[in-house]
């Protein structure tokens, strides 16, 4: 449910944000010139991208599956929601379990003018939907869509999902990853994709670096090692810490080269 009440805060067609961007990369409608410029200058030294974005999403599908199917999980958080397109995740889960439970959170006010419309749920399951953003999670865990739609005495699975490179500074992700699984009983699942330079090679590393330099790069790279520790105190559910494609693929998929979808994914368990 979205609160009819609310109204969102006011749109600034004039720069470019990460979910109308994606949405853009993902082939959409939903974006603005500044969106598509940005990500026309993002493509021209990142041709690969297109690969990336269709596998992380692909990947937040085959999570929700895996988690709602094998894992028996009921209720999801997922923080970055993006723009809605086919297959969010309540639609995965309520496809297999309609009493799920998802609530969405994402700082663009756009996000919240399409959530009132797409983001609906099944009669016997709830989603609902707040605006927010991932750095701070305290907001998040106070608001009543929230504590309404989840019972958090019961397992969540926390999604956060191409959104943790927007939250710059070397170990900055981590203080959010513990506050929220900490509010998480035994039993919660968290999945996490992030964008990575492992796979990249010198010259696409530099061109970033200038991107960022010059302020046209809002990513920030973080390596294997510091994804990694995102997970630290958890049970990494097999195959552990891969390339999005190749976590669990459907069978008879084309899998591509790591170097052609620079996003480490990863799920684990709260023991």
């Amino acid at each position: 449910m979205v609160d009819p009440q609310v109204s969102p805060d006011p749109i600034d067609t004039s720069v470019a944000h990460p979910a109308r961007r994606y949405n853009y990369w993902l082939g959409g409608k939903d974006n603005f010139a500044a969106d598509r410029e940005s990500g026309d200058e993002f493509l021209r030294h990142f041709p690969w991208i297109p690969v990336g974005v269709r596998a992380n999403r692909a990947f937040l599908q085959r999570v929700v599956r895996y988690l709602t199917e094998e894992a028996g999980v009921r209720q999801f958080l997922d923080i970055g929601t993006g723009l809605p397109t086919a297959d969010n995740t309540h639609e995965v889960a309520q496809r297999i379990a309609p009493e799920s439970r998802i609530v969405y959170v994402d700082n663009d006010p756009l996000v919240l003018v399409h959530a009132r419309a797409l983001l609906r749920g099944t009669p016997e399951g709830q989603t609902a939907y707040l605006q927010a953003d991932l750095r701070e999670p305290e907001a998040i865990l106070s608001r009543a869509e929230l504590t309404d739609t989840l019972d958090l005495s019961r397992p969540v699975a926390l999604m956060i999902i191409a959104v943790f490179h927007f939250v710059p500074g070397e170990g900055a992700a981590q203080p959010v990853v513990d506050r929220l699984m900490r509010e998480l009983p035994s039993g919660s699942y968290l999945a996490v994709t992030h964008v990575t330079g492992d796979f990249m090679p010198p010259e696409q590393i530099a061109a970033h670096e200038k991107m960022t330099s010059a302020g046209r790069s809002d990513y920030w790279l973080r390596g294997r090692e510091e994804f990694s520790a995102l997970f630290d105190g958890l049970e990494l559910v097999e195959p552990g810490i891969v390339p999005v494609s190749d976590w669990r693929p459907d069978p008879g998929t084309a899998v591509p080269d790591p170097s052609n979808v620079g996003v480490w994914g990863a799920v684990a368990r709260k023991p």
